[in-house]
């Protein structure tokens, strides 16, 4: 039976990176694909420890709906470590809890956009941000990037050209797809621009703390001071994905209507995981933990770069992130990423096509590569094999 549905489900897509994730769960495949944590470095055995001392002692509470703005305890801390870190001074009143940060990004877009709205977004941006924004209508604005990052002189020209833009969406470090960083100087320079044309950044931010080498820069929230920017925080790349815990942090106006919409998606996040990762928080230290996560991905970094060097075609370009989990490679032009994966799939390697990564279409001579997930002897088989496949077309 056809149904009559609603006009915003004709630009809503299926995931290109989930779709990808069904195939590769097929054990003799190498993927490169998901933007997946290494599960080995989960703290399985201090996480049992806690989830059976909440029920011991809350398990009622733990059990129980909690309030839409999310455990109190675990605001306190969010404000006063994971923000106070990347240079925000906040109170746990300026904290949101949400269902992981894609939870925040799709209530960024119920809240902001219109149809036929204008988003600015870095070229390429990150795919679930677009099809999360995609769901409400709006018309994207893509702004080139360099080495330093989303360039300001064409953000202010997309701003002055373009008076129904709604937000400007930025991922400032070791971005999703292209590893890149938002210089310290353009991270001031977009505040400004957000103040002058009264348009608010929505900051994603969920490899900040995945700093590999060098002195992690203030976040861009780090220089609001007119309430200009929102923070979006995610214990999913540097605790545990399963969770499904994020934030949102911003002024009290505008996280009101987070809390608003959030009453009518799903009341409030799990209780029992708000209450478990604040005793987590207090027990043990995540800084520690994020400390030997860093050094896992680092080696798995800079043995993927090596390897590329060593295997991929000369006519391949590809991203040195500092941080994070990615790195983003650049065929010829002409080349389709999507016809190549074709390819690499019957040699058991996978990746993600870039073309979704570009809400406006075009640039299918894109891929992008995880190291995060896979061992060292993944990492060299993959690569191996996506060398010669690279090579072979």
């Amino acid at each position: 039976m056809e149904f009559r549905l609603a006009e915003r489900m004709g630009s809503i897509k299926a995931s290109e990176i989930r779709e990808l994730l069904k195939l590769t769960e097929q054990p003799d495949i190498i993927s490169f694909a998901g933007g997946l944590p290494a599960p080995e470095l989960f703290p399985v055995e201090e996480f049992k420890i806690i989830s059976s001392e909440v029920i011991e002692k809350e398990g009622r509470e733990a059990l129980q709906y909690t309030t839409t703005e999310g455990f109190k305890p675990l605001r306190k801390i969010i404000a006063e470590q994971r923000m106070k870190a990347s240079g925000v001074n906040v109170s746990e009143d300026n904290i949101f809890i949400t269902s992981g940060s894609q939870q925040g990004l799709d209530f960024s877009g119920r809240i902001f956009l219109d149809k036929n709205d204008v988003v600015i977004c870095e070229s390429p941006s990150y795919l679930g941000a677009l099809n999360a924004f995609k769901a409400y209508m709006p018309k994207f604005i893509e702004i080139p990037m360099d080495n330093d990052g989303m360039i300001i002189e064409d953000l202010e020209l997309a701003l002055k050209n373009n008076p129904n833009v709604k937000f400007i969406y930025t991922i400032p470090d070791f971005q999703n797809p292209s590893g890149k960083t938002l210089s310290l100087e353009r991270r001031k320079r977009m505040v400004e621009l957000s103040e002058k044309y009264n348009v608010p950044i929505i900051e994603d931010n969920p490899y900040g703390e995945l700093r590999f080498e060098g002195e992690r820069l203030p976040s861009v929230k780090s220089f609001d001071r007119a309430g200009s920017v929102i923070y979006l925080g995610t214990f999913s790349k540097t605790f545990c994905p399963g969770l499904r815990l994020g934030w949102v942090c911003a002024e009290n106006n505008i996280l009101s209507k987070y809390i608003l919409v959030k009453q009518g998606a799903d009341l409030q996040s799990s209780t029992i995981s708000q209450r478990e990762t604040a005793l987590f928080m207090e027990r043990y230290n995540l800084d520690e933990h994020i400390e030997k996560i860093k050094s896992v991905y680092r080696k798995r970094r800079d043995l993927m770069i090596k390897m590329m060097e060593k295997e991929f075609p000369d006519n391949c370009t590809f991203t040195y992130p500092q941080g994070g989990l990615f790195t983003w490679v650049t065929l010829e032009e002409g080349q389709n990423a999507a016809e190549i994966l074709e390819i690499a799939l019957k040699d058991k390697v996978a990746f993600v096509p870039g073309g979704s990564f570009f809400p406006n279409g075009g640039h299918k001579n894109h891929f992008r590569l995880n190291y995060s997930s896979s061992s060292e002897e993944q990492i060299i088989e993959g690569i191996k094999r996506l060398g010669k496949v690279l090579k072979s077309i």
